[in-house]
């Protein structure tokens, strides 16, 4: 009983990881397991030497948990419905069709140009929408039968559809990015600012790999034949178009500088766009043939995505919003966008309601049971002991840093990204902060590593969302008429091991490189530089006389005399005679009351 009672946190962590290995759910795993560990801390806390804090009262603490701002009255988890219901509305919306298509006839004269394609609209999806399974599955039904149709490798193809569908996972409005925020204790528009700058490093490793790819291999990767080039040719009017905007944008910032400051450059470019969207539209709408049909195409899809990212992650970076408030706003222009489209139908909101609604029970689901566990974990003193052990590893933070990655790395094998930031992380973020980690960097480079929990052969969720909607037999292209050889499992796998390495790559260029997430913090102030200016006040002097140098002479050499400093152990005198000062009493004597 005694080894029991001293070992508890270890094998109460133990029969949870068997928990979840056998199958069980993980919401009611986490709650289970810590109602049963309860008890048995509660029959063998006497025999624990005082290392098990738990009681039957501790039990009511409970639903203030569930109630508090813990789990239900959390104003930050409230972002997570908003960012999902816009994300899937995008998707019902055919934004993503659209922009496959346009941007894979943009890059389609070059080797591997839909490739490139794929990521560039997997990383505006991720910035729009904050959903993998949105991402990936759009992303698989319009662009891989493309790719099959023009000769790209299977293996080639579903990794990089898969792996930039992941890129929401890092990229803001991450759904993960929340609740890491939530969980370490700071703010979600620093982890998004934090996470910007590597997710977009991770996106041009991605396309870096795929220009290598094209040259070694480069028949894994055609380009797109002349005839499926349908927008024709027109890049050089496309630049001119950016020169333009780039140009308008300037004016309107010279012209807007002198009244609105540091915001000028914003709305200056904010004009530019509006201006050549307006003609842009205007051009395809009355034939004034001013741009080129591709140009025309390229700006009107392009530009109110690239608004809503303005809508949503602008104002949270300019503090004129917070994350929940971007969320409600980006659910607005998602509906607003989807009906511009002629898509908004009432089977479009039921849908996006009916996954929202799916998606927030389970995260709170999970909330709920990982308040459970931790209630007694806390209780067997388990975070000192996991603190102890992670602060105990040879090599200090680098050490520390190196085994909790391979930790998550191999714990995402088996566990969704939920599961590991509700579990994991609470865990960790004690042990990194006593180490003098930075917290939104030590979130990043976990949001980064547990990006891999979607790419993971054979347990990926980015791996199951391809499979389910690549062809499983032969069938025929609807285009070209030939038959078309299915996509095997084994080839989604193969395919997604390269951008496992990126993944793991990434992580390693995050510890190196910590100015890319610090950069969210504002720069330090020299205390030194610090200069404090005080205006000029007059001396101050008794009530109701002139001041101290009003009227004196000057002393020898022309400097003023010196004020004099007045008695403040005396009343103000108000002009009368200055009352004389009572004598002191004798305290030898008893006092007189007459």
């Amino acid at each position: 009983m005694e080894f029991i009672a001293q070992n508890m946190a270890p094998i109460m962590f133990a029969s949870l990881v068997i928990f979840l290995l056998i199958g069980y759910p993980v919401a009611f795993s986490l709650a289970a397991n810590g109602l049963l560990f309860f008890f048995i801390g509660v029959l063998v806390s006497p025999y624990s030497g005082g290392s098990i804090n738990l009681a039957w009262p501790l039990l009511h603490a409970l639903p203030d948990n569930f109630y508090g701002t813990r789990v239900m009255s959390n104003d930050t988890l409230l972002a997570i419905p908003f960012f999902t219901f816009m994300g899937i509305v995008l998707e019902r919306s055919g934004m993503a069709e659209d922009l496959l298509d346009t941007i894979g006839q943009l890059f389609g004269p070059i080797r591997g140009g839909l490739a490139y394609a794929v990521v560039f609209v997997g990383a505006l999806l991720a910035a729009t929408t904050g959903v993998v399974a949105a991402s990936v599955i759009a992303m698989g039904l319009i662009s891989l039968p493309i790719m099959l149709r023009y000769g790209y490798d299977r293996r080639v193809a579903s990794g990089v559809i898969a792996a930039s569908g992941t890129l929401a996972q890092i990229i803001p409005p991450s759904l993960v990015l929340i609740v890491l925020a939530d969980q370490l204790g700071r703010s979600v528009g620093d982890m998004y600012a934090g996470a910007l700058i590597p997710g977009l490093v991770l996106t041009g490793i991605y396309m870096l790999y795929i220009l290598i790819m094209s040259i070694v291999r480069p028949n894994s990767m055609p380009a797109l034949p002349l005839e499926a080039r349908t927008l024709g040719h027109g890049v050089i009017s496309l630049l001119v178009a950016l020169l333009v905007t780039g140009a308008i944008s300037y004016a309107a910032y010279r012209y807007l500088a002198p009244n609105h400051g540091d915001n000028a450059d914003i709305l200056g470019f904010a004009v530019g766009v509006i201006v050549i969207y307006v003609v842009a539209i205007a051009d395809q709408r009355l034939g004034l043939n001013l741009m080129s049909k591709l140009a025309q195409q390229v700006v009107i899809v392009l530009i109110p995505p690239l608004a809503l990212i303005f809508l949503v992650l602008g104002t949270i970076f300019l503090g004129i919003a917070t994350p929940t408030e971007g969320g409600a706003m980006g659910a607005v222009g998602a509906l607003i966008m989807a009906a511009m489209k002629g898509r908004l139908t009432m089977d479009v909101v039921n849908q996006a309601l009916a996954s929202t609604t799916r998606l927030s029970a389970f995260v709170l689901f999970i909330l709920i049971g990982a308040r459970v566990f931790s209630l007694t974990f806390y209780g067997v003193n388990g975070h000192i002991w996991v603190e102890h052990l992670l602060t105990s590893l040879p090599g200090g933070e680098t050490g520390f840093l190196i085994g909790v990655n391979i930790l998550v790395f191999v714990l995402a094998f088996f566990l969704d990204f939920f599961e590991l930031a509700f579990i994991i992380v609470p865990l960790l973020a004690p042990a990194a902060d006593k180490l003098g980690i930075d917290l939104i960097w030590f979130g990043v480079l976990l949001g980064v590593n547990m990006q891999t929990s979607f790419m993971h052969p054979p347990f990926g969720f980015a791996l199951f969302y391809l499979r389910s909607v690549a062809a499983r037999v032969p069938y025929l292209d609807r285009i070209t008429g030939k038959q078309v050889a299915p996509v095997t499992t084994g080839q989604i796998y193969w395919g997604a091991v390269p951008f496992v390495l990126i993944q793991v790559i990434m992580i390693g260029l995050t510890i190196a490189f910590p100015q890319m997430v610090m950069r969210y913090k504002s720069p330090a102030m020299e205390p030194s530089t610090i200069d404090l200016k005080l205006p000029d006040m007059p001396s101050l002097s008794p009530l109701g006389t002139p001041p101290a140098d009003n009227g004196a002479a000057p002393a020898k050499g022309g400097a003023p005399a010196a004020p004099s400093t007045p008695d403040l152990s005396q009343p103000p005198s108000f002009g009368d005679a200055p009352a004389k000062p009572a004598p002191a009493p004798d305290l030898s004597q008893p006092p007189k009351f007459n």
